[in-house]
């Protein structure tokens, strides 16, 4: 899903499969069943009131700044997709987010 993203690429954050748009990461894989994924605040609060159960903030300042653990086994594709296209849009440089999305 991610690496549908235009520009998306795959790369390594600590050891952790990562997916970015050229540095800037979007989205990171540290366990099986789990994603963390670049939200601002306002778009993870929403997703913790829409979705409950299928996301929590990462512990902490990164958590503040947006960063959110998302739990997919079991999800929604379709929810899971628009949680990563999210993710992608709040990082790809407006060049990619203008040519639309990977999902029109």
């Amino acid at each position: 899903m991610a690496l549908g993203m235009p520009g998306a690429r795959q790369d390594s954050h600590f050891g952790k499969r990562d997916f970015r748009v050229g540095s800037r990461i979007f989205l990171t894989l540290p366990e099986p069943g789990r994603a963390v994924c670049k939200l601002t605040p306002d778009q993870q609060a929403m997703l913790l009131e829409t979705e409950p159960g299928l996301a929590a903030a990462v512990p902490g300042g990164w958590g503040a700044k947006g960063w959110t653990s998302l739990y997919f086994d079991g999800a929604e594709r379709a929810t899971v997709g628009h949680i990563v296209e999210i993710a992608w849009r709040n990082v790809a440089p407006r060049t990619l987010r203008d040519g639309g999305s990977a999902r029109h």
